[in-house]
């Protein structure tokens, strides 16, 4: 069975995924099925070849996040990968695998994902060490954003300067109690500046470097900041509320990414429990975002919501005029 059979059967099917239905549906064995999930070994850089030579590499955005896939009723002692995660959905902690994602929206509009990792205890990693990585390995492979995006969880001063290292602009979330200094000897925690400028603020950001800070207010009278990085000064200094809502809606994207995959992917869906079933599975439901990306862009859909309604209108409508 090819990669290309898988992806399709994820796509199309429109209810849970198993080993046991894919077989039938693609006409396979089950031995099939579990040969392609456990033999082989998909990788970040194949998601990036994937769409490498339909997106402009140069100017874009990539933002960094990460979802946890709902597992409730998986044992821990028997699925490797699965583990208890902060949940922004629930608002808690959860069981279930925590997925890391690099999205990449280049200067056209196009975005697809184009590098992940799945997190495992025994590696001994951070988020922050699978951020650097997946990072890294995209300037390997060609990639030259022009910003670098990612809410407060990856804020921390070793990804700020490691971000600084590449020599790249970013805008990240902010903690209400990160410290700023906006004149000499004078330090404060960014939730205290009472006369934020519309225009953002250019502070210095305790043990970092100038940075431009933004503040904003959603409708339930949340606040939140973000900081905006350019590696000279002055360009960073002129930076205006325009390109900041810019940046930030085109970071919004990957949280529409998150949804579609458990909604039309079926990223949640599976019951196998090895480890690299896990993984082989995972890349799929990353390649079938693509090509629901892809299918949009060409007009075969709507939208990346649209495939499962088109699919079945067809067969819809000829049972209701067969046995109505």
């Amino acid at each position: 069975m090819e990669a290309a059979h898988y992806i399709s059967y994820l796509l199309s099917e429109p209810r849970k995924v198993s080993c046991v239905k894919a077989s039938e549906v693609l006409e396979v064995s089950h031995d099939g099925t579990n040969r392609f999930l456990l033999s082989n070994d998909f990788t970040g850089k194949e998601l990036f070849e994937a769409v490498k030579a339909g997106l402009c590499l140069e100017g874009g955005t990539l933002s960094a996040d990460d979802s946890v896939l709902d597992k409730p009723f998986s044992e821990l002692q028997s699925t490797e990968l699965v583990g208890f995660f902060w949940s922004g959905r629930h608002h808690r902690t959860v069981k279930g695998i925590n997925l890391i994602a690099l999205f990449y929206t280049d200067p056209s509009g196009l975005r697809f994902p184009v590098n992940f990792r799945l997190y495992r205890h025994r590696e001994g990693k951070s988020k922050h060490d699978y951020f650097q990585q997946m990072v890294k390995e995209c300037y390997e492979w060609g990639l030259r954003p022009a910003w670098v995006s990612a809410d407060s969880w990856y804020a921390s001063l070793e990804n700020l300067k490691f971000l600084r290292d590449k020599e790249v602009g970013f805008l990240i979330g902010l903690e209400a109690n990160r410290i700023v200094s906006s004149l000499p000897g004078s330090h404060e925690q960014v939730r205290q500046i009472e006369a934020f400028p519309e225009q953002g603020l250019l502070t210095h950001l305790k043990g970092f470097d100038f940075v431009k800070v933004f503040r904003t207010v959603d409708k339930e009278g949340r606040v939140r900041h973000y900081a905006m990085y350019l590696p000279d000064r002055e360009k960073c200094r002129q930076l205006s509320r325009e390109v900041f809502e810019q940046v930030k809606a085109q970071h919004w994207h990957v949280e529409e990414f998150f949804r579609t995959l458990k909604q039309e992917c079926h990223a949640q869906h599976f019951f196998v429990r090895d480890t690299q079933a896990i993984k082989n599975h995972i890349f799929c439901v990353l390649r079938a975002f693509q090509r629901l990306v892809w299918m949009s862009q060409d007009q075969i859909i709507e939208n990346v919501y649209a495939l499962q309604r088109k699919l079945f209108l067809k067969v819809q409508r000829e049972f209701i005029q067969n046995y109505a």
